[in-house]
This record gives C-alpha cells, structure tokens and sequence, in this order.
C-alpha cells in the first residue's frame, strides 16, 4: 500500500511542479491559487466528484467530457482545465487532491508562508485564529495561514501541524496520557 501511496505522491508531485511553473512564468498564480480552492470545495462537498475521479469505470473520453464540463462551469483558469484535462486523458484524476496540497505548498514557499494545520474542538474565531497565527509566526519566522478543522471529540484545545512538527495540546490527548499513567501504577 505505500508504495502506491508513494507512486501516487510522486505523480501528483510532477503535475504539481508542471502546474506551478506554469502558473509562475504566465504571472497567475493567484488565479491557480484561487481555482485549487474552488476545486478543492467541490472535492470536498461532492462526493459524485469524488468517485468520479476515484472511479476506474469511466473511460478516457468520459472522465476528459466530464472535466470539461466542469472546468467551464467552475470557470477554471485555462492552466488549471489543461491540467486536469491532461490528468483525465492519463487516468491520474485520484492523485488531484494530493496535487492541490503540493501546489499550495509551493504558492505559500513562493510567498514566504507555510499553512498550519489546526484541529480544534470548536469553531475558532477570527480573534483566535489571528493570535494563534502570530504566535506561530513567532516561532516559525514566517507568516501562517491557518487551516482550521472541527473535531469534536478532542473535548478541548487544539492539534497544531506545522510541516512535520505537531503539537497536541487536546484534552483528549491528555486524558489519554492520564490513563495510560494510571495503568502503569495499577
């Protein structure tokens, strides 16, 4: 399985590279930027999307027709909709979401920034957000964006993932660590 993983990863990271220097040299990168987050929304929020570009019954012709369409009706930068065009034709539809976070990545290097990945047991406010993104800024020596996620049965506090570093400070986490003390002594 991860060598599937690790195929996938690197051909979702050539698409990337392809993706990104042609944004960069055409001066649109913040159009690509904008279309990823389109296209990211609709993979996230429509699951017939999902399996279609999961999915191996379709053919060529069918999943190229359907990116098409879709590209138009998302009014997807034509470097985008060649891509993903391209990306029917071979059949690497599966590997878009990898692409999606690899290009990000190199639009925040670009940039100066690095994305922050936070779990928290409840919807952060915009104060919160702020302050937590200049504290990690701090730390970190570059602007953060933040990448706020709910998950409810952390209880309280927050996961923070900042490229491979994670700092865990939920409250589940920490009863986790109680109960593990406990069996010790017992």
């Amino acid at each position: 399985m991860s060598d599937t993983s690790s195929i996938s990863s690197g051909v979702a990271a050539r698409y990337a590279t392809a993706l990104f220097d042609l944004a960069k040299e055409a001066d649109k990168l913040p159009a690509i930027e904008a279309d990823l987050d389109t296209l990211d929304v609709a993979l996230t929020n429509n699951e017939s999307l999902r399996d279609l570009f999961n999915s191996p019954v379709y053919s060529r012709d069918e999943l190229m027709n359907s990116v098409s369409a879709l590209s138009a009706k998302m009014k997807l930068s034509s470097i985008v909709s060649n891509t993903l065009g391209l990306m029917a034709q071979k059949r690497r539809l599966q590997v878009v979401p990898m692409l999606i976070d690899a290009v990000r990545t190199k639009i925040s290097d670009e940039k100066g920034e690095v994305t922050a990945e936070v779990t928290a047991a409840q919807k952060l406010s915009s104060e919160q957000i702020k302050e937590l993104s200049e504290t990690l800024k701090s730390s970190v020596g570059k602007n953060v964006n933040i990448k706020a996620t709910i998950d409810e049965s952390l209880i309280g506090g927050l996961i923070v993932k900042v490229g491979s570093k994670m700092i865990d400070s939920s409250i589940r986490s920490k009863l986790s660590n109680l109960q593990n003390v406990m069996k010790e002594v017992g």
